[in-house]
């Protein structure tokens, strides 16, 4: 397909205006070196990719020479988890010349956070993330939805008329730029070559396997597992591995970007709320595939459609909320009462946003008594709360002050 303009390209023009080092991180094949490529290599550009064995060999052997900028331009370095001794080289260079927009570093794993990376360049970088493609961006749309909504502007949303099954087609294709115009066959192999290179190449290089299958099997509980609340226990019954084996191997698929974390809401006095951690896969068209589900799969299985459409919607919830520069930040919320609440978003004004994802064409009153509950119990005095069901309808619906019945691709 045809380059598509990323929703981060902004930001990272602006980080490279007021930092010296900007690292651009995210998976594998989800766009950053296509993006970097597009928008930031010009004449006075260095680009040097650590996919390149000569390159690897020569950041290895000679870190500091290797990070000289010979233009005084802007240096990009992909792939840089390859070579992570070069951070400290970097930390020299920009220790000397505090010039901003030195270096734009991308990697395909959470550099700061590897095993053996003891420079984490504070107060030299800003870490952007760039995930694979939202719909907004596929369709050259802006990430709007989370500022309109915060602003009481529902009427403002553009939904376009989608059916049931056009909603799930989406969720099932998911965001890597390279299988967006695979049929489902191909898209499925794309998926299932990924899985293989990064087990065989990225997962060795910062995780120890000993085990290629455990690993893999792994992956396919962790799929199952996505939109559900953290229990490694539970999560390793089926495995032979031992509990930090395990431990070790999760870390090591967040650490890819493959899943992640998303944290309870927890700001209240409210004695019997739920801390545990809520796992999301971070890409419902390879979850889907790891889970070998397709569209006849999907569309008659209300468990199955349940999962594919809230990581759907986490995954583009995701992507607004890193478009929004800090601006909006993502919670869940459940308590020992069993109320819960899909995704909780807070702006920096502690105004609150409860969402709840509904794979029905239709949604009543009763979808909506954990999202009153939560307005009327937890809510601080001067702090607003919107909540809204995301749904597969075509309608926007109103169900009383502050409470919305939107559809899904109100998102994109």
């Amino acid at each position: 397909m045809s380059y598509v303009e990323r929703w981060q390209t902004s930001s990272i023009k602006k980080a490279l205006d007021t930092r010296r080092v900007v690292i651009l991180a995210g998976a594998r094949q989800s766009g950053k070196t296509t993006a970097s490529k597009k928008e930031f290599v010009d004449a006075q550009t260095e680009y040097r990719t650590l996919d390149d064995k000569l390159l690897l060999q020569a950041a290895v052997d000679d870190p500091n020479d290797f990070v000289r900028r010979r233009n005084n331009g802007l240096m990009i370095i992909d792939e840089i988890q390859k070579a992570v001794d070069l951070l400290p080289a970097i930390k020299k260079a920009v220790d000397e010349n505090n010039t901003k927009g030195q270096y734009l570093l991308t990697g395909s794993a959470n550099i700061q956070s590897l095993p053996g990376v003891t420079e984490s360049l504070a107060g030299r970088v800003r870490k952007i993330t760039m995930r694979p493609l939202s719909q907004g961006e596929i369709l050259a749309s802006k990430p709007s939805f989370l500022g309109i909504i915060f602003s009481n502007r529902i009427d403002d949303l553009k939904i376009k008329k989608l059916e049931k099954d056009d909603f799930i087609e989406i969720a099932l294709r998911g965001g890597y730029p390279e299988t967006i115009e695979l049929d489902a066959k191909d898209r499925f192999l794309w998926h299932q070559d990924y899985i293989e290179a990064l087990l065989d190449r990225d997962l060795k290089d910062i995780v120890n396997i000993r085990r290629k299958q455990a690993m893999k099997d792994l992956l396919g509980i962790v799929a199952a597992w996505s939109t559900k609340f953290m229990d490694i226990s539970a999560i390793g019954s089926g495995l032979s591995i031992k509990r930090p084996t395990l431990e070790s191997y999760l870390n090591a698929l967040e650490l890819l970007y493959l899943v992640d974390k998303i944290e309870p809401w927890t700001k209240t006095d409210y004695e019997r709320v739920n801390k545990q951690a809520k796992l999301i896969f971070n890409d419902s068209g390879l979850m889907s595939s790891i889970l070998r589900w397709n569209m006849d799969d999907v569309r008659l299985n209300s468990d199955r459609l349940g999962k594919l459409i809230e990581t759907h919607v986490g995954n583009e919830l995701q992507k607004h909320a890193d478009a929004s520069n800090g601006e909006f930040y993502i919670f869940q919320y459940r308590d020992r009462e069993k109320r819960e609440i899909d995704f909780i978003i807070e702006n920096n004004n502690g105004d609150l946003l409860g969402i709840e994802v509904k794979s029905n064409t239709v949604v009543g009153s009763a979808e909506f008594k954990h999202l009153k509950w939560f307005k009327e119990n937890l809510v601080k005095d001067g702090k607003s709360f919107t909540g809204i069901v995301l749904y597969t309808g075509k309608e926007l619906v109103s169900f009383g002050p502050g409470l919305w019945a939107i559809p899904v691709n109100a998102l994109y």
